[in-house]
């Protein structure tokens, strides 16, 4: 007799990406399938049904705004088409990218936005170019446009500080926020306490459950980008927030469906990504109003401070769970420049 056993996080989200990508495949020319199987492999469901997403809407371009592509709907489109197109009708889309409106609602692009919409087109391209499907691949000739460099934004210590004493004591919130503190405070202390002590992306804290958590080693088992396991460890602050949250957990009676969650809603649901960015824009607007910050904020703050103490940037990349170390060094570049600006006033070549 078949049972009906739980799925965890990351399998519900998975389930979820199929059902999408598999609604989005509906939409596109019949060809595309094969590209998706193709990829199935070395790719996760959430790429690929960004990839998908990111195809929609090139086909869509296509459609309304190239005589040729406009005779016949998408879904009837042959592959033949992909030879057709021209590195300057690429070109087009990323302009139009920068700019258009769908179902009433403007959508902007900037170059990281344009990079992703190349990036899936390179793919796609590149697929059925090296399996000899096409005899030509404009996507290659195209340059990807270029991502300016931005400063981190993170949080100082002292605002650490601050955002952690005012979850604890509920100061600066309007009356309507405070209603829900008292009830909220011990489980929002662990979650930013856990976020702000161990940099994991707010996906991997949402998708933990109470079995993922060790006392033993103070470590949590969480899945990475691409479905790799890891284990990353915290310290003493992480582990006093997190046992004041299990003492109260306990006495939870979750929903059908969340009993293994950590994290619960007020509803007694595993907390979404949402609920989690709408909780740290609440608290860390009362702390700063020049920042925007958000959950990856959170991990920036962290990656900085390890950075900092350590100059590791291996280690960082390692704990960080970045497959690149380069993609550390990008991030952390400004810091290692002041890291190498103070060692300039290190060693002493007279004594005065």
């Amino acid at each position: 007799m078949a049972t009906n056993k739980q799925l965890s996080y990351h399998d519900e989200q998975n389930k979820h990406n199929i059902i999408r990508l598999r609604e989005v495949l509906d939409t596109l020319p019949p060809f595309c399938k094969d590209y998706f199987r193709g990829i199935n492999e070395y790719t996760s469901t959430r790429t690929r049904l960004a990839y998908a997403y990111d195809l929609r809407v090139f086909f869509e371009f296509l459609h309304e705004n190239n005589p040729v592509c406009a005779r016949q709907p998408i879904t009837e489109y042959k592959m033949e088409l992909l030879d057709q197109i021209t590195r300057d009708d690429i070109l087009e889309y990323l302009d139009f990218m920068s700019y258009y409106s769908k179902d009433g609602k403007e959508i902007t692009n900037d170059e990281r936005g344009k990079k992703r919409k190349i990036a899936s087109l390179r793919s796609f391209y590149k697929y059925f170019f090296e399996n000899e499907k096409i005899s030509t691949n404009p996507a290659s000739l195209v340059p990807v446009p270029k991502q300016h460099e931005h400063d981190i934004i993170r949080l100082e210590p002292n605002e650490v500080a601050k955002l952690l004493d005012l979850v604890e004591n509920g100061d600066k919130l309007t009356k309507k926020e405070s209603q829900f503190h008292e009830k909220t405070k011990t489980r929002d202390l662990a979650l930013l306490t856990l976020l702000l002590g161990t940099g994991i992306r707010v996906s991997e804290c949402v998708g933990l459950d109470l079995n993922d958590v060790d006392f033993e080693v103070n470590g949590i088992r969480i899945l990475r980008k691409g479905g790799k396991e890891a284990v990353v460890y915290f310290g003493e602050e992480v582990e006093m927030a997190l046992l004041d949250y299990f003492e109260e957990r306990e006495y939870i009676v979750p929903q059908e469906g969340h009993e293994n969650a950590l994290f619960l809603s007020l509803q007694n649901r595993r907390i979404t990504v949402r609920a989690v960015e709408n909780l740290v824009k609440k608290y860390a607007s009362k702390v700063t109003t020049l920042k925007k910050i958000t959950p990856h904020k959170l991990r920036s703050t962290y990656g900085t401070s390890l950075y900092q103490e350590t100059d590791d940037i291996y280690l960082v990349a390692d704990v960080l769970g970045h497959n690149d170390v380069n993609t550390t060094r990008k991030h952390y570049a400004a810091q290692a420049d002041m890291n190498r600006r103070m060692a300039a006033n290190k060693v002493k070549l007279r004594e005065k």
